[in-house]
């Protein structure tokens, strides 16, 4: 095993640091504002160093290795804690308003839980927190980050992929009690469907059950049928309800499926080719309290499903 100083371990953390939270050694870069190849070779000084993968390099993304999770849990709190310290000595350099945009349903669902450990560990922000959906359209300083389901492509703003997206139907299990069996996708003639009408922009409210099923060679099945609504999580709830079967993302409804309030009737699921993605201006991570929410929002994330959190496009 080589020998390091102790600064040169501190460089080789913090490029660590900046590669978990964006998992893409292009994006640490610009962050750190140095080459790619120098993150690369500061990477893999530091596995030389510890004897162990940090990083798996997957096709187009990275994803942690069981030693990476491991090192990123006893480091990213140590350095969160020097980061609070030296904010407080230069008289409060993470004091102060953060805007952020996000979606109804994904603030409601998937933010709001997350906001009481923010608090918590950044007392000093202020969070000015907007929900529009996506037909609201992103405008140059009117905030400083927005949290959009999108493909990825943001013209004139730069972005940090959060989470990718996969729908697959649920529903109640009480829906189940006293109606024929919901086994196959052929069962759906039984049971009243719930459409989100904003789920695709520009497409009729029953696009997401018809994207659903044709990907899972079930097309001839009618859904123009059922009942609609104009907002994600609302149509979750009438899910729960007992209301009908409705197109689920399974981003916003883990905690649903883990206590049973919803099931999902079916195995299969289909990639969106959508993504929960930071956007925001050039340069608007020089500020550190926007840089801030943007490391937690994305250390959040990569909590939720560390696979599924890869490098912007």
């Amino acid at each position: 095993m080589t020998q390091a100083t102790p600064s040169q371990i501190h460089t080789r953390l913090r490029v660590f640091l900046a590669v978990a939270r964006h998992l893409s050694f292009t994006r640490a870069g610009e962050e750190l504002h140095i080459t790619t190849g120098a993150v690369s070779q500061q990477i893999k000084l530091l596995e030389n160093w510890l004897g162990q993968r940090l990083f798996r390099r997957l096709p187009r993304r990275l994803e942690l290795t069981d030693a990476g999770n491991r090192l990123l849990a006893a480091v990213d709190p140590a350095y969160a804690a020097v980061e609070l310290a030296i904010g407080r000595l230069r008289g409060g350099a993470l004091s102060g308003v953060v805007r952020v945009r996000t979606l109804p349903s994904f603030l409601a669902t998937w933010l709001v839980p997350r906001l009481p450990r923010l608090m918590a560990r950044y007392p000093q922000i202020e969070l000015q927190v907007e929900a529009e959906d996506s037909t609201y359209s992103l405008r140059d300083g009117e905030f400083d980050l927005a949290i959009d389901l999108n493909d990825g492509t943001y013209p004139g703003f730069q972005s940090t992929v959060l989470l990718e997206e996969e729908i697959f139907p649920v529903c109640s299990p009480h829906l189940l009690e006293g109606r024929p069996p919901l086994r196959v996708p052929d069962d759906l003639c039984h049971y009243p469907l719930l459409h989100d009408m904003t789920a695709w922009r520009g497409s009729p409210p029953y696009a997401e059950w018809e994207r659903y099923l044709k990907a899972i060679g079930a097309a001839q099945i009618e859904v123009r049928r059922g009942y609609m609504f104009n907002r994600n999580h609302i149509t979750m709830q009438c899910a729960i309800a007992g209301m009908g079967v409705a197109i689920a993302r399974r981003t916003l409804i883990t905690d649903e499926l883990a206590s049973g309030r919803l099931m999902a009737p079916f195995e299969q699921t289909v990639a969106t080719g959508k993504r929960y993605c930071l956007v925001y201006s050039a340069g608007a991570l020089a500020d550190p309290r926007v840089a801030t929410v943007h490391d937690w929002l994305v250390s959040e994330a990569r909590g939720l499903s560390p696979s599924s959190v890869a490098a912007a496009t």
